[in-house]
């Protein structure tokens, strides 16, 4: 069988799944897309439109092949997951009842609870570590900052075989790429994923951030712990295409405001709605990556013995705020009472 023939399945195309998906469709043909609602309507009658920020006036369309159960696209090679880890037990077991041959799996997820569920119901599983930020505009409307990295790896190096499949065939709409260490990409992209918890407790994006300096302090103390705890626990810094570096996120905690501000306030300028606060502001949901993501690290710092206030604080604020009835973003003035309780 020839790389063109392998027939993939895009199973929940959000803002990653859907990027990736679009991208891939654009040059090659034997894709398939699996969601529900209003996204499954949208693609297909127009198909997935991304843009790259700031120029969403040059917006690329790509025609997809979208379908309502497996049995209209097997049988299927490769499926690419793309729902969020609260929702993986459940797709993983319908996806086993409903496939009938043995497909390779691809699951990009954040965090590291994926290596324990999704092959609880598949043999040939690879993982892929996003190294870009996308968000929803609408219904088959994707914008993205950067188009790619994506890191495939498995947590023994194995199916070598199957990721070089991968990624000829991923590289077609993006840059991919293969690591020996996938532990250390996943959990330096956890380090990256701190600050979706921060963005969406203050609302950022939908409300003025009231304090920029606190703001400032906040973040880069999160995001910086997060290196810390990362590092206490054994695990190397991997490279995440244009995501801060270790080094970065060290320097913004560290060094004097004069030096770091304005390219601090030039990334805050670029920074959109995370997944975070996709799930909770724009479609009022309450379930979150919080404790796979914010919970792990704090986890791994009790373990490894790291003063996290930082992390402490914000963690306890997300889920006393996530779980009322109705989150309402709170000013950053009150993240910072929180801190200096741990402090």
């Amino acid at each position: 069988m020839g790389e063109q023939d392998k027939r993939v399945l895009i199973f929940g195309a959000g803002a990653i799944g859907g990027s990736i998906g679009g991208w891939i469709a654009e040059n090659y043909d034997n894709i398939y897309f699996l969601d529900k609602g209003k996204n499954a309507e949208s693609m297909k009658k127009r198909g997935i439109s991304t843009y790259l920020q700031g120029h969403k006036d040059e917006v690329v369309n790509a025609s997809v092949k979208v379908v309502d159960n497996i049995s209209e696209c097997e049988p299927v090679d490769i499926i690419v997951i793309g729902v969020k880890t609260y929702s993986l037990d459940v797709v993983c077991q319908f996806i086993k009842e409903n496939v009938k041959n043995e497909p390779i799996i691809l699951t990009l997820q954040n965090g590291i609870d994926n290596q324990q569920i999704v092959p609880k119901y598949f043999r040939k599983v690879i993982y892929g570590v996003i190294s870009y930020n996308a968000w929803f505009d609408e219904p088959g409307v994707i914008g993205y900052q950067k188009k790619g990295p994506i890191i495939l790896g498995t947590p023994d190096n194995s199916l070598i075989k199957e990721m070089e499949e991968l990624k000829g065939i991923f590289s077609k709409g993006v840059e991919t790429v293969i690591t020996d260490h996938l532990k250390d990409a996943v959990y330096s992209k956890m380090v990256i994923n701190l600050t979706n918890s921060l963005t969406t407790i203050i609302g950022l994006g939908y409300k003025e951030v009231t304090s920029m300096k606190l703001f400032k302090k906040v973040l880069t103390n999160l995001t910086y712990e997060g290196v810390k705890i990362v590092k206490a626990s054994g695990y190397k810094e991997c490279k995440l295409g244009g995501m801060p570096s270790w080094g970065t996120l060290w320097s913004a905690s560290h060094l004097p405001n004069f030096l770091t501000n304005g390219i601090f306030k030039k990334n805050v300028s670029k920074m959109v709605l995370s997944s975070m606060g996709q799930d909770i502001l724009q479609r009022k949901g309450h379930e979150t990556e919080l404790e796979t993501l914010n919970g792990h690290l704090i986890k791994m710092a009790d373990k490894a013995g790291v003063n996290i206030p930082y992390n402490k604080a914000v963690y306890e604020l997300c889920r006393e705020e996530f779980n009322k009835p109705v989150f309402n973003p709170i000013p950053i003035e009150k993240v910072w009472e929180r801190v200096q309780k741990y402090l």
